[in-house]
């Protein structure tokens, strides 16, 4: 296990639920620890094993979402 930490810069969120909807949608992605979305900073806080996934994939998951990662 090798575990990593990223930020990306996510656009789009604008209430509670749109920043839940970001965190439920990185922590389905396997290797995922952690996700914490703040709508005011326009971020995503994640922490994931960098064996299970890529930044790549996280980035795909969000935008599956249907959200902007800039």
């Amino acid at each position: 296990m090798s575990n990593s930490k990223i930020t990306l810069s996510v656009q789009g969120m604008t209430c509670g639920g749109c920043e839940k909807a970001v965190e439920r949608a990185l922590l389905s992605v396997r290797g995922v620890l952690s996700a914490q979305a703040s709508r005011d900073q326009a971020q995503v806080a994640v922490e994931y094993d960098s064996v299970e996934t890529s930044p790549a994939q996280l980035l795909q998951a969000v935008e599956k979402a249907g959200y902007k990662v800039a």
